[in-house]
């Protein structure tokens, strides 16, 4: 327990019961200072069927989209604003730059009370030419805050702070739940899909932006030479507002011969069916190949990480994902894109390899061909991932559980209270 018992706030565009990486980091500290006894709030986009308390954490909803370049949309947002001035809390923690929830606060931050701490996630819009203004205005806003939380010691945002000369940085990283990733798999995923026991899985885990690899995923094991082997996609649909590289996708996945997926009418879900083992469904047909892509619930989710063989992240923008986190947790080795810090999380890790990756911007695109040989490689060496499972569960539950992550925000909070 702190010293002192804390009020906070935490900022962030979306919450439970809405699923995401950013939702996920925010619960997770939430409720893991709740439960050592700080009152914590977190302010956030409007959910009606969300409660005002969930797991000691109370909940205020915002009617309000957008960001400060896009333009901000609905009703609340002078009521927002009125929120973060009236408030007297001892932190107040505005999580991902480039939304709503953090970019009506910048221009109060002198006014608002207690400590202000920004966690920037990454500045995934940061060479886009529509954010040059933004980010000029950041190098001055930025100096507000009493402390900044980088995910990365070698990513765009802790860099751009320290272009600019901002020096109060702290390297936090993300984690996975030591409650969900303990215990080992139970078989009950394979059961429960239909998916035979000599059948390598190959997981993907990422909403339906457009921009989480799915469709490089499934040309990755079009391209690779492996038999019995399944990719499953697990993806939740996007909010509205969601991030300046969001793209609509409303996908249904009843199952249809090789390839479980149903009727969509979205770009994204165009490109996909397009790509689905195209010219080559008869080799794979015969290789036993197989693609699904579901809406899982967190349990299920969680269960597959630790049932798969590989998990296959083909992304083309992050900061420092979470899943990778999840995958360290559950035993599952992962292949992923040059993104966000991954080859920081590899060294500390051991228990992943980037993807042959190309760029182009603000983006990443795995090289398929190539890509396919690495993951050919994953799915035909049972002693490499053996070897990188064994390293990743051992250094996740040494460093990386969400219960060791809360105590050094909670540590981080406190000094900043005595200063």
């Amino acid at each position: 327990m702190s010293n002192h018992k804390l009020k906070i706030l935490h900022t962030v565009e979306f919450y439970d019961p809405s699923v995401g990486g950013m939702q996920e980091v925010v619960k997770r500290l939430s409720e893991g200072l709740a439960a050592r006894g700080h009152e914590v709030w977190v302010a956030t986009t409007v959910n009606a069927s969300r409660s005002a308390s969930i797991n000691g954490v109370n909940v205020v909803g915002f009617d309000v989209s957008g960001n400060r370049v896009r333009g901000f949309g609905f009703g609340d947002v002078e009521k927002y604003r009125k929120f973060l001035l009236d408030s007297n809390f001892d932190i107040v923690v505005n999580f991902a730059a480039q939304q709503w929830a953090t970019d009506l606060a910048l221009p109060l931050l002198k006014k608002i009370k207690g400590k202000k701490v920004f966690v920037p996630t990454g500045f995934s819009a940061l060479y886009e030419s529509s954010y040059i203004q933004y980010f000029d205005e950041l190098k001055n806003q930025i100096f507000d805050y009493d402390a900044c939380v980088f995910l990365s010691d070698d990513y765009r945002d802790i860099l751009f702070a320290r272009e600019i000369g901002y020096d109060k940085n702290h390297l936090i990283p993300n984690g996975a739940s030591k409650a969900e990733f303990e215990s080992p798999a139970n078989g009950r995923m394979r059961t429960k899909l239909g998916i035979a026991k000599d059948t390598s899985i190959v997981l993907s885990v990422g909403s339906h932006t457009g921009v989480k690899g799915h469709k490089e995923a499934i040309q990755i094991l079009d391209e690779a030479n492996v038999k019995n082997t399944t990719l499953v996609i697990v993806g939740n649909l996007v909010e509205r507002g969601c991030g300046i590289h969001c793209r609509r996708a409303t996908i249904a996945f009843p199952f249809v011969g090789q390839v479980q997926f149903g009727q969509g009418k979205s770009a994204f879900y165009k490109s996909v069916r397009e790509s689905i083992f195209k010219g080559n469904f008869l080799k794979n047909f015969f290789r036993k190949k197989r693609v699904m892509s579901l809406v899982l619930n967190r349990e299920d989710t969680v269960e597959l990480f630790k049932e798969a063989d590989v998990f296959l992240f083909p992304s083309k923008i992050e900061c420092s994902p979470i899943v990778l986190f999840e995958a360290m947790a559950a035993g599952t080795p992962f292949l992923v894109t040059d993104v966000g810090n991954i080859k920081e999380i590899i060294k500390w890790g051991e228990s992943g390899y980037v993807l042959p990756t190309s760029f182009k911007r603000s983006f990443s695109y795995a090289q398929i061909k190539e890509s396919a040989q690495l993951l050919e490689k994953f799915v035909n060496n049972r002693e490499l991932r053996k070897k990188l499972s064994e390293n990743g569960r051992r250094i996740w539950i040494e460093e990386f559980t969400w219960e060791k992550i809360v105590l050094k925000y909670e540590k981080l909070y406190s000094r900043l209270m005595d200063t």
